[in-house]
C-alpha cells in the first residue's frame, strides 16, 4: 500500500480538501474571512478554501511528525517578515487558526491531545492513507496514458519535417548570400573614401 509520505504533497493536499470540505465540523468561522494567517502576512488568504487547505496542510503535518503542539506548527507556518528598510525577521504563523482547526478536527475523530501536542487517529491515518491511495492510482493511469499522447506528438514532428527541411535550405541560401553583402558593403566604404 502507498503511504502518504510517498505521495505528492499538493497533489495529496488538493485531494484531501475536497474530501474535508464535505465535512460538517471543519467550517471556516466568520472571523477567518478578516485575519491575516499569520503576522508576517500583509493581507488575509485570498483562496475561499483556505481552511479546508490548512486542515489538509496540518494533518499531513501531524502525520508526517508525530505529536506536535500549537507552537511548533506556528513556527511551521510562519514566515519573513518585510520590515521596510529594517532586516527581515521571522514571525510565528497565526496560533488562533491552528488551534481552532485542531479543534474542529478533533471534534471530527481525526486528531487526539495526547502529551507533547496533538496527534492523529488511526481514523485520520485511514482518511490520509485512503486519500494518497486515489492520489497514486490517479496519478498512474494518467501516466499510462501519457506515452500515447507522445506517440502522437512524434507522428505530428514527422509530418512537420518536410517544413523544417525547406526552412533549413532557405538558410542556406541567406548564408550563400551573406559573402555578396560583404562585398557590396566594401564597395560602399571605397566610394566614401
Amino acid at each position: 500500500m502507498v503511504s502518504t509520505l510517498d505521495t505528492n504533497t499538493n497533489a495529496l493536499i488538493d485531494a484531501a480538501k475536497e474530501e474535508l470540505k464535505s465535512l460538517e465540523s471543519l467550517k471556516k468561522p466568520e472571523w477567518a474571512h478578516y485575519a491575516k494567517s499569520g503576522a508576517h502576512k500583509e493581507r488575509p488568504p485570498h483562496t475561499d478554501d483556505f481552511w479546508q487547505i490548512r486542515a489538509a496542510a496540518l494533518m499531513r503535518k501531524l502525520y508526517k511528525k508525530g505529536p506536535i503542539g500549537v507552537s511548533r506548527l506556528r513556527k511551521e507556518y510562519g514566515g519573513r517578515k518585510n520590515r521596510g528598510a529594517k532586516p527581515e525577521k521571522h514571525y510565528d504563523g497565526s496560533g488562533n487558526i491552528i488551534r481552532k482547526i485542531l479543534q474542529q478536527l478533533e471534534t471530527a475523530g481525526y486528531v487526539k491531545k495526547v502529551k507533547g501536542g496533538r496527534e492523529l487517529t488511526s481514523a485520520g491515518m485511514k482518511f490520509l492513507d485512503g486519500i494518497s491511495h486515489k492520489v497514486e492510482t490517479s496519478s498512474q493511469s494518467s501516466e499510462e496514458k501519457a506515452p500515447k499522447e507522445s506517440k502522437k506528438e512524434a507522428e505530428t514532428e514527422r509530418i512537420e519535417a518536410p517544413e523544417a527541411k525547406e526552412i533549413k535550405k532557405e538558410a542556406e541560401t541567406e548564408r550563400i548570400e551573406a559573402p555578396e553583402a560583404k562585398e557590396i558593403k566594401k564597395e560602399a566604404e571605397t566610394e566614401r573614401i
